[in-house]
């Protein structure tokens, strides 16, 4: 074997095929093979000239790319959609490299969205363990009471889950028009976590925008416009990431 050998775990998620959990699962159940044979050994590792394959499927080490979009209204967080919606990487064709969303925003929400082919980087941004930050801007239909707003930290019962916020402030109130808009930071997002939040409480959104992950801003991009990430901020976003581990 030729070149730097590193895990099969780590070499499937960095391909973008799953997380690095996920592969070490696939790897148990023997569906990952190395150069034609059957792996099932967690420790194995592999090196550049390695064929790989997943279920049948060779790996592909493409070189990992990391994306800012700011995501429009109506469009679907996905790489494709059965249904025949526009998905954010329509958003993207100059894109060459089979990148997909970290984490999601709804249908009718805009703002940051990150995409990339990196499983692990992605995984660990997306996993509440890590505390990654994300701050809404949130316009909801009512004036909500003392009371109420404190029942955003304290958290609701919906479905099962339990959904709160870390943190929240009233930006706006609007007496004449009857409705709030709030600054509200998640620490972890399950699906349609704010809205499903906001209803149990009455109080159904009207508007929802993503401002800010952990640093990372809109800064000056338009609906439907994305960049690539800086050297820096991926940089960044790992040392958050592995601060949070330490800890």
């Amino acid at each position: 074997m030729k070149g730097k050998q590193e895990r099969l775990q780590k070499i499937i998620a960095q391909s973008g095929y799953t997380s690095r959990r996920k592969a070490e699962r696939l790897i148990i159940e023997g569906k990952v093979k190395v150069n034609g044979k059957v792996v099932t050994k967690l420790g194995t590792k592999a090196s550049p000239t390695d064929e790989i394959t997943v279920n049948g499927i060779p790996i592909e080490r493409e070189p990992k790319v990391y994306y800012l979009l700011y995501k429009p209204r109506q469009y679907i967080t996905a790489v494709s959609d059965d249904r025949g919606r526009k998905t954010v990487i329509d958003l993207m064709p100059e894109v060459e490299e089979r990148i997909y969303p970290i984490g999601r925003l709804d249908y009718h929400s805009s703002g940051i969205l990150l995409l990339t082919n990196d499983g692990d980087f992605a995984h660990q941004l997306m996993h509440p363990r890590y505390e990654v930050p994300k701050t809404y801007i949130v316009k909801v239909n009512g004036i909500m009471s003392h009371d109420t707003q404190n029942k955003l930290l304290e958290g609701v019962q919906d479905e099962g889950e339990l959904l709160k916020v870390s943190r929240y402030k009233v930006k706006e109130v609007d007496r004449k028009k009857r409705t709030m808009i709030l600054e509200v930071v998640l620490h972890e997002g399950r699906n349609r976590h704010l809205r499903r939040l906001f209803a149990a409480l009455g109080h159904p959104v009207d508007k929802l925008k993503r401002e800010k992950f952990a640093f990372l801003t809109l800064n000056r991009l338009q609906p439907g416009e994305y960049r690539p990430l800086t050297r820096k901020e991926v940089h960044d976003l790992r040392q958050l990431v592995s601060r949070k581990r330490r800890k």
